[in-house]
């Protein structure tokens, strides 16, 4: 077998990208590569469709998203099937995939109106005799540029918020996963046939540059912290304003009031769920010393029953198993244990599930995105030094805490965009909390009133409603108006609070 025809391993022949099942090596189907003139001619075919697209109006759109998202409930099983044949995920977490991203299509469809739609603001005392009014206008054309790991979830978060807004969208899916991309933009076209308005571009990262190029308004990427700066770069060029999804590498903290065996069930959850291939799967935890040595007892007992190829599928992208096993490699080395696992875990193309303890902080396991079913368990004397141990670290995507009486007041404390308190991922499944990271895991949101507000431009506008009384705005202003207006700041404003 050559390197070319590695199972899972996207290959370009004759103009076609081919998608390739990372289990079994079987074809999930070609699609057309696009050219940078391609790419050009779809982002140009977007300007017009999105034109008409924000001419129907809230309404109008509202309906037509409804109508792709209850197509997609009357064809997830087809959908999953899909997913498992491109990514090798088992079918149920293709289904549960599914369903989170109908969630968040159907709250953006729902409350674009409501988070986007005009509205009139107080005036204040400089501009007395105006009226204030804000709007959110769309940009026009945004680029969405999606992972492999999350193919149905992660690109319709954006898609939706753009399209809620207004927009028209160019999708580039991951090399990957390219039949999945391409099964949303045919399911759209058979709801909304008259325009373009959700079109697809397929091929490798130099496709996804010339999207970034193509003269879109913003970009939306989800992907690695290393393409993500690249993604950025090129966006840079002509000032194109960017939504970066990067890496993470989250952490649970278990406090000594913890439900030990619900936080052991989410842990393995949060760190094995899609073979560990989770930007906002749990990597590291940190558990307090009473609670310690049951929580790994948990841990094990519970990771122990599940099998490589049924509830741990395959590593989707082949080069990702190096990684893992140089974690993994490295951990032992370092004087970590593997009370799970270990250094045959490895057995391409699955991980079976790996837990490690006894790590040091400098560890690749410990401080690198692993994207693997692997975790990392270490003892703390309290939550303090939980919390301080879960923000050192570059990234901050999301977390979980486990406790009682102050699980909350640590979640607050975490350096992080999410938190899920006595649970994992948790927040994915709310269409109206809005989803993304600080540091190394990029800036902006998608989801909920944040995310919708990243996909359209705010827009001010005064009214003069009668004449100025107090006149400021003016060379015809006089300087005994200016003293009255200082007068009025003092009596409104000089109080101390």
């Amino acid at each position: 077998m050559t390197a070319t025809h590695v199972p899972g391993l996207p290959r370009v022949e004759d103009g076609q990208l081919i998608s390739t099942n990372p289990a079994t090596g079987e074809e999930a189907g070609r699609v057309p590569v696009a050219d940078e003139t391609a790419v050009t001619d779809a982002v140009t075919r977007a300007r017009a469709a999105g034109l008409w697209w924000q001419g129907l109006g809230w309404e109008g759109r509202k309906t037509r998203l409804l109508r792709w998202r209850s197509l997609i409930v009357h064809r997830i099983d087809e959908l999953a099937a899909l997913t498992h044949g491109e990514s090798g995920k088992p079918v149920t977490d293709g289904l549960m995939e599914a369903a989170a991203a109908i969630e968040h299509l159907d709250w953006a469809a729902r409350n674009a109106k409501r988070v986007l739609g005009p509205r009139r603001v107080r005036t204040r005392l400089l501009v007395a005799e105006h009226t204030g009014h804000l709007e959110y206008q769309p940009y026009g054309v945004v680029g969405v540029i999606g992972p492999w790991n999350y193919p149905i979830l992660t690109p319709v978060g954006p898609i939706s918020g753009a399209l809620a807004a207004g927009n028209a969208v160019v999708l580039k899916p991951s090399e990957y996963t390219p039949m999945v991309g391409q099964w949303l933009a045919d399911t759209f076209a058979e709801v909304v046939p008259e325009h373009p308005v959700l079109q697809v571009v397929h091929g490798l990262g130099d496709v996804g540059g010339a999207l970034c190029r193509a003269g879109v308004h913003k970009i939306a990427f989800t992907g690695s912290t290393a393409t993500a700066k690249r993604v950025m770069a090129a966006c840079a060029e002509n000032l194109v304003p960017v939504v970066l999804e990067a890496g993470g590498k989250d952490a649970l903290i278990v406090d000594a009031d913890a439900d030990v065996a619900a936080a052991a069930d989410a842990a393995v959850w949060g760190a094995m769920t899609n073979a560990g291939q989770t930007c906002v799967g749990i990597e590291r935890v940190y558990a307090v010393a009473p609670v310690y040595d049951r929580f790994v007892e948990a841990v094990v007992a519970k990771a122990a029953t599940l099998r490589t190829g049924e509830e741990i599928g395959p590593i989707t992208m082949p080069k990702q198993l190096g990684i893992i096993r140089e974690h993994i490699e490295d951990a032992l080395a370092k004087g970590g244990r593997a009370v799970l696992g270990g250094a045959d875990a490895v057995q391409a193309p699955y991980v079976s599930p790996t837990v490690f303890v006894d790590v040091p902080a400098d560890a690749a396991a410990q401080r690198e995105e692993t994207f693997g079913p692997t975790l990392t368990i270490t003892k703390v004397a309290d939550a303090d030094e939980a919390v301080t141990r879960a923000n050192d670290s570059p990234y901050g995507l999301g977390g979980a805490v486990f406790g009682k009486r102050d699980a909350i007041r640590i979640a607050r404390r975490l350096r992080s965009g999410m938190v899920a308190v006595n649970g994992t991922l948790t927040f994915v499944g709310m269409g109206n909390l809005p989803f993304g990271g600080v540091g190394e895991s990029g800036f902006g949101r998608i989801h909920g009133e944040d995310g919708l507000r990243e996909f359209a431009r705010a827009k001010s506008i005064t009214v003069r409603r009668g004449p100025s009384l107090l006149p400021a705005m003016t060379f015809e202003r006089t300087p005994a108006q200016v003293r009255q207006i200082v007068k009025a700041l003092r009596l409104l404003y000089g109080r101390k609070p």
